[in-house]
């Protein structure tokens, strides 16, 4: 089976409509010499992937694109005034002064520059995640080899982060996926994830007879808890992590704002949840979250003979005393949420690709004098898309679509707005018995100072 597939795109960032053209010149000639030389193909040749000055070896797994590349590093969530910073910054502010230590210091530490690059075992199996979960395709994640990955989320440094002996930390950064090219989706986004682990004193001690509850039993898994929980620690533990959750957001949105909560299922919480806020007439998801699962927890303990702890040798360590280290009769909560997602509600910005501009009239709406003073984005362009499509040939395997999206970012980078599937076609080779199918795609292409017309563009192309 071959793929034949038309493309229609859009551009609105920050550059010249010669440079447009030059670029999806390329795009065209790329495209017509074989997409499915793949992302793997388009990056340098050589054996090896070189981050933060390590050498990681390519396999049959590496598939990490030089657009990708060239964005690793640039923590936009570090950089003084940009809008992701900003968030980040009142995300820390709030959790500083809301949550004290014994001692008067701030109970929450925060990381937010921690290697992006990650082990596969970090990034999926530290988490409970299956090996034949839909999340560790290939064509979902930026593998630099089979070994190691860019992290998907910043929830692969939770682990190494508890069994360092911390019980309540934030992690901010960088995260990659390989996805859609539309306004709400980009390969690299910023998360800010949140963990909080309560002994048995600390999280009965404000409960009447509190001294008679705990936080574990043997006893059946059900939709409310996990089977080594009581009930009653799962009840408060959720309580406690809505709680934190619900004034971190009213204190970015304001005290007006509707939320509510949706039962979800992720592999390392249960109960889980997603909270909704009401934005502009429709319930928006702004983050996840849930009660830590058991066995991820006992994870950052160890056993006297240095393994890592299993629930049930976790109960016997608990009756024999030997729980060497870790954050041993703990039950925790955890979240996550995208700082994209906030900021571009909380400053109304239109399109995702806009954090990653350059372009000063972008950055210097965010040079504020404090980080929680009111600002509303101001749009760039005054000039209406362009709408344009082109077709190929794909091969008769191997072929997904994130494969063609990353192609587009290389050539084109983020003068892309959006590409869209829109029609298929099958049609069936008489001869060779083969089934060839169409993709037709849309691209836009936005035009930020000077307008390219189609017949320009299609000038350009031939």
């Amino acid at each position: 089976m071959r793929l034949c597939c038309s493309l229609r795109s859009v551009i609105r960032l920050g550059e010249s409509a010669s440079l447009h053209r030059r670029r999806w010149k390329g795009l065209a000639k790329e495209v017509f010499r074989g997409v499915m030389s793949g992302p793997a193909a388009s990056s340098s040749g050589k054996d090896c992937v070189e981050l933060f000055g390590k050498l990681h070896p390519r396999d049959d797994y590496t598939n990490i694109t030089p657009k990708i590349l060239s964005n690793v590093g640039r923590n936009l969530h570090n950089q003084k005034h940009h809008p992701l910073w900003l968030i980040k910054e009142r995300i820390k502010d709030h959790f500083y002064k809301q949550y004290m230590g014994r001692h008067g210091n701030p109970l929450f530490s925060v990381y937010d520059n921690l290697c992006p690059v990650v082990t596969v075992e970090q990034n999926f199996d530290s988490l409970l995640i299956p090996p034949d979960h839909a999340s560790r395709k290939k064509g979902d994640n930026y593998y630099l080899n089979r070994g190691h990955m860019l992290r998907a989320h910043t929830s692969a440094h939770q682990r190494d982060l508890m069994r360092s002996g911390l019980d309540a930390f934030l992690v901010a950064g960088d995260v990659y996926r390989r996805d859609e090219i539309d306004a709400s989706h980009y390969p690299i986004f910023h998360q800010m994830e949140g963990v909080r682990l309560f002994s048995n004193h600390e999280l009965f001690a404000s409960v009447v007879d509190g001294e008679h509850l705990h936080l574990f039993e043997k006893g059946p898994r059900t939709l409310e808890k996990q089977d080594t929980h009581t009930l009653e620690a799962v009840k408060l533990v959720e309580f406690n992590l809505k709680e934190t959750l619900r004034k971190l957001i009213t204190h970015l949105f304001g005290e007006d704002l509707e939320i509510r909560w949706v039962e979800c299922y992720f592999p390392f919480t249960h109960p889980s949840f997603e909270m909704e806020i009401r934005f502009q007439g429709d319930w928006l998801e702004v983050l996840g979250c849930g009660v830590m699962e058991q066995q991820l927890v006992n994870s950052a303990h160890w056993i006297a003979d240095g393994r890592s702890a299993s629930s049930l040798e976790m109960m016997a360590a608990r009756n024999t005393n030997t729980v060497k280290a870790g954050a041993q009769d703990k039950i925790g909560w955890a979240f996550g949420l995208g700082l994209e997602r906030l900021a571009m509600v909380l400053y109304k910005i239109p399109d995702i690709r806009l954090f990653w501009s350059e372009d000063e009239r972008f950055l210097k709406q965010f040079c504020v004098s404090h980080i929680n003073q009111n600002i509303t984005f101001q749009p760039l362009s005054k000039y209406p898309p362009l709408i344009n499509d082109i077709s190929f040939w794909l091969p008769s395997e191997g072929y997904a679509e994130n494969d063609f999206y990353d192609l587009v970012r290389n050539v084109g980078g983020d003068l892309v707005e959006k590409v869209s599937l829109v029609d298929r076609f099958t049609h069936p080779n008489v001869l060779t018995g083969i089934q060839q199918q169409v993709h037709v795609y849309i691209h836009h292409l936005p035009c930020p100072s000077n307008r390219v017309t189609r017949a320009e563009l299609q000038a350009e192309l031939k």
